[in-house]
């Protein structure tokens, strides 16, 4: 398995669903620079998009590839966003984070109308859980939100850059990947999550994923949320 290939091939795939003039959100990752590098050659070939990136990292390679950039400030709607993710499991629930910018890639999600996640075949689980959900947490309460998650069942360790020096996002803040092994109930913890004070975002993406392409060796896997429909 060419976990690389599969991405290139995930990515190619994910790009031919954009179309002129759309807003499109940009992913960060090493899955979503391969989909920013192929909307770079699709506009250079004529087609006319705006890009809103979700780090600084994907915005200086969006800019470098000449993809015209613009901002939340300027449209607070979105038409097709694609992203890479760390896990992904039947319901399209996602874990997200590792590339450290799980803020801005769930704020852009939010307000996107396409959520469309590639990945390589390896992300594609049946459970999530095996890799750890990072939690952006501000510095101040970082040792506060660890207890507190330790006291859920997890293994907590921070973030670090190499040399020990803290690894800080774009917007200020420290991360703390946590390790629960299966996640038997991903709404509960992202609810538990959500309720601590000091944590500023977590990589649970839940019911935001409209489909998921999976590389599986030179072949894309198409996979689709259900609609949940209300009772009555």
């Amino acid at each position: 398995m060419n976990k690389d290939l599969e991405k290139e091939t995930a990515a190619r795939a994910a790009v031919e669903l954009v179309r002129d003039g759309q807003i499109v959100g940009l992913g960060t990752g090493s899955t979503a620079a391969y989909a920013v590098r192929f909307l770079g050659e699709r506009v250079q070939a004529g087609l006319r998009i705006r890009g809103i990136p979700t780090s600084v990292n994907t915005k200086e390679l969006a800019a470098s590839l000449g993809i015209p950039l613009t901002t939340l400030e300027e449209f607070q709607q979105i038409d097709i966003t694609i992203d890479g993710a760390d896990e992904v499991d039947p319901e399209l629930r996602l874990i997200k984070g590792g590339g450290g910018a799980l803020l801005r890639e769930k704020i852009v999600a939010s307000v996107t109308r396409q959520f469309v996640v590639i990945a390589d075949s390896s992300k594609q689980v049946a459970s999530l859980g095996k890799f750890p959900v990072p939690v952006e947490v501000i510095p101040f309460a970082q040792t506060l939100v660890a207890k507190k998650i330790e006291g859920l069942g997890a293994s907590v360790k921070a973030r670090e850059y190499a040399y020990g020096n803290p690894f800080v996002t774009d917007e200020g803040h420290h991360i703390l990947d946590c390790s629960f092994g299966e996640i038997a109930d991903p709404e509960e913890l992202a609810g538990e999550l959500d309720r601590m004070p000091g944590v500023v975002e977590h990589g649970l993406f839940i019911g935001m994923a409209n489909v998921a392409l999976i590389g599986k060796e030179n072949q894309v896997i198409e996979l689709r949320r259900a609609e949940r429909k209300s009772a009555g």
